[in-house]
């Protein structure tokens, strides 16, 4: 159900304070009705719908009334799977209409630029392609339900310390390429009811007082035509952010902005336009939003609860959403999946107490919770399976602890050893220090496998871990990161092979935090953080360095095998159409995550060795073949050209991978695309090597200075390159050396924009 806008309320007669009031709060979670405007009610929720009908605030203190808590982004992502995070859009839609929730907060689509960002967990990507294609998946999900959608946090939101003050400064193409290009894919196909603006600054400017963000770009250039919506606490005063483009600050502070707002209207300090701008796009979004609640009133009761019916339904699919998410990191000597009758020890509190979430405002109130110890149980059939802790919260471990664990794993045909980080260690609100296992999860890990080489480890986290200790003890890992709910359960089923794992990694697990791009740029000083990698983010800048990572991009196993072959390009206006066959090569049906990475080594422009342009998944039997065919979208082949201050397809020849990773490259094919026309106006601070690259520019040029001592002689006594010296070289310094002076010069560069 896509809502339809409704009857636009009639503002005409209302007062200056009544418009005003509009674009704030009413109280934490609702906007004001005023007039014909009625109420809206507003809510965290990118996994799960956290409405309190109690006590309210934004860290998830006071309780909530209960909802499925379906995998976080972090989870969610390693599906790489649109259609299945669209239906996960849709349900909780149906569970936010359900609780009277008019706008669901989310989804997160910030970059993950640091594997340290405390928040990470709640976004899915270091790459924008990724993050744009499933986020718009949710929203249309979401919104197909009537339920409105908030894109955050509008924008370079990258770490949580100091984030109400600290300015990302970052330069032009970065932030177009990599900060901005995701949101900009989610507005242009999803059209989200509204875009939640962040708390920081960007480039000295505070998001929510940017009118160049919310203004020139998200509204001018993209068609954004919905309500810019602050994060909580985001705004610092609204007669600056009214006029930028803000239309609905958050939370309400009982009336003490509106007056602000109008006295700054009467001293003449912010226009009275702005103010009725911004009501009317509030207006619009209650109408909207009324509308949806009366579809909904017509068909259900309106209980205001998940009713049970959706609270099971939800749950199967929070668990089928749960083992797509699931990526099988490693599994030597096939000891995955598990036998059923086979012996088990299960070690690791995270085994009867899952960590399946992460803290702060998107914390859930779930409907139920799979536990994996009694899930795991449940498929052993008659194996035994036997359970001890290992390790404690603490630091210093606990020597009776693990020496149980590994009596258990001596004893047993298997070990399964669950490992990550606990709630308090990674949350909203901080960023982490390390991306370190706790030592003494590690010394248990190192017991256990000593005493039994069959040891599974399954890893959860919100954030990216240093794993290489990992992968040098245990044979077979399961990184489920965060997985909702049903997570224990879909564990349990990928275990035991009831679900082939074909999840993949969203980020890169480095072998070391030196490694990263951001490392001496993270998390930022005196209330700044220079983006100094660039462009380089995430398998971007491991790929320009050829380091050695512990993991890559878009890696994931699966208990099958697959085979890449005949890849075919074909371009027309739209793109380039990539098809490859794949092929099932093992003895059981999987599902195959086909990647296609696009190359341009002769660029001439900066630009990672790869980037992810289109991905596709397929479900193949064993001996099944099948072609998986991709749009590489023209717009996505595009660099930001500051110069031009706009996007610029370059012309030339493209090579085009296809693949299991970024790492894992199976077939490669060229085509050649035609490119912009990008001509840039010639002035006297244009190099001679600037303007000869242009073929028409060039034989004007070379006509002019023809009789110039610079077009001939023999350099090769001076030990020197003379074209290249030249290239670097302003028109407008040519007149030093003769015998062209500067007026000719000017009047040579009006021919040439003129005549070019």
């Amino acid at each position: 159900m896509n809502a339809h806008p409704g009857p636009v309320p009639d503002l005409s007669g209302l007062t200056l304070a009544e418009l005003a009031s509009l674009s704030g709060g009413a109280d934490f979670w609702s906007t004001k009705a005023v007039g014909e405007v009625p109420s809206l009610v507003l809510t965290d929720g990118p996994h799960g719908v956290r409405r309190q009908a109690g006590a309210t605030d934004h860290l998830g203190l006071a309780e909530s009334l209960p909802a499925t808590c379906f995998p976080p982004a972090v989870g969610l992502a390693q599906s790489w799977d649109p259609d299945l995070v669209r239906r996960v859009g849709a349900a909780l839609g149906t569970e936010a209409g359900a609780l009277g929730v008019d706008v669901l907060l989310g989804p997160g689509i910030n970059i993950k630029r640091d594997p340290r960002g405390g928040r990470n967990f709640e976004y899915y990507s270091e790459d924008p392609f990724l993050a744009g294609v499933l986020g718009g998946a949710w929203v249309t999900g979401l919104q197909g339900a009537g339920v409105g959608a908030s894109l955050k946090h509008f924008a370079a939101n990258n770490a949580e310390h100091d984030r109400m003050r600290s300015s990302s400064n970052v330069d032009p193409r970065t932030l177009r390429e990599i900060y901005l290009r995701a949101f900009q894919k989610v507005v242009r196909t999803s059209a989200p009811w509204t875009v939640m603006c962040s708390y920081n600054r960007i480039n000295g400017v505070y998001a929510s007082e940017d009118h160049w963000l919310l203004t020139t770009v998200l509204r001018e250039e993209w068609g954004f035509d919905g309500v810019v919506v602050s994060d909580w606490g985001a705004v610092r005063e609204r007669s600056a952010s009214v006029p930028a483009g803000l239309d609905l600050e958050m939370p309400g502070d009982g009336g003490a902005s509106d007056a602000r707002l109008v006295a700054a209207v009467e001293d003449g300090s912010c226009s009275p336009e702005d103010v009725r701008t911004a009501a009317s796009r509030v207006a619009a979004l209650a109408a909207k939003a009324a509308h949806a609640r009366g579809e909904r009133a017509a068909r259900e009761s309106g209980t205001h609860e998940v009713t049970a019916q959706d609270a099971e339904a939800h749950h199967a699919l929070a668990r089928e959403v749960a083992a797509r998410c699931v990526v099988l990191l490693r599994n030597e000597g096939g000891l995955l999946p598990l036998a059923p009758g086979s012996s088990v020890a299960v070690i690791g509190g995270f085994a009867q107490n899952p960590r399946y979430q992460g803290g702060g405002s998107s914390h859930v109130n779930p409907t139920r919770l799979d536990v994996p110890l009694e899930e795991i149980r449940a498929l052993a059939g008659d194996g035994t399976v036997t359970f001890s802790h290992g390790y404690t919260d603490g630091e210093d471990g606990d020597a009776g602890l693990r020496e149980q664990a590994v009596r258990d794993a001596e004893n047993a045909d298997a070990a399964v050893v669950f490992l990550g980080l606990a709630e308090h260690q990674e949350s909203e609100g901080f960023d982490r220090d390390h991306i370190e296992l706790p030592a003494e999860q590690l010394d248990l890990l190192a017991a256990v496998v000593g005493a039994q080489p069959r040891t599974v480890v399954v890893l959860s986290h919100g954030g990216v871990l240093r794993l290489a200790p990992v992968a040098e003890l245990a044979p077979a890992i399961l990184d489920g990161a965060l997985l909702g709910q049903a997570g224990g359960g879909a564990i349990a089923d990928v275990l035991f092979g009831r679900v082939n794992p074909s999840g993949r990694l969203a980020e890169t697990v480095p072998v070391r935090l030196q490694d990263t791009p951001a490392y001496l740029n993270f998390p930022g000083e005196n209330s700044a953080v220079l983006y100094g990698e660039g462009l380089y983010v995430g398998y971007r800048w491991y790929d320009a360095r050829e380091t050695e990572v512990a993991f890559p991009f878009g890696h994931g196993l699966s208990y099958t095998s697959f085979a890449y072959s005949d890849l075919r390009l074909e371009q027309d206006g739209t793109g380039v159409t990539a098809s490859v066959t794949v092929t099932n090569t093992g003895d059981r049906a999987g599902r195959e995550v086909v990647q296609f990475y696009v190359s341009k080594p002769d660029s001439a422009v900066s630009r990672a060795p790869r980037e992810l342009k289109g991905f596709a998944g397929v479900t193949l039997e064993p001996g099944q073949s099948e072609r998986v065919s991709v749009l590489l979208a023209r717009e996505d082949l595009a660099y930001w050209e500051v110069r031009a201050d706009r996007w610029v397809v370059e012309g030339g020849e493209y090579t085009v991978s296809a693949g299991a990773s970024s790492r894992d490259l199976r077939a490669e094919a060229a085509v050649t695309v035609e490119g912009d026309e990008l001509r840039l106006p010639v002035t006297l601070d244009s190099t001679l090597g600037e303007v000869m690259a242009d073929p028409k520019v060039a034989a004007v040029l070379g006509e002019a200075l023809s009789s110039s001592p610079l077009a001939s002689g023999d350099s090769s006594a001076l030990g020197m390159d003379m074209v290249r010296m030249m290239a670097s070289i302003p028109l407008g310094r040519l007149a030093s050396f003769g015998p062209v002076g500067r007026e000719e010069l000017q009047a040579l560069i009006a021919r040439i924009n003129q005549e070019a």
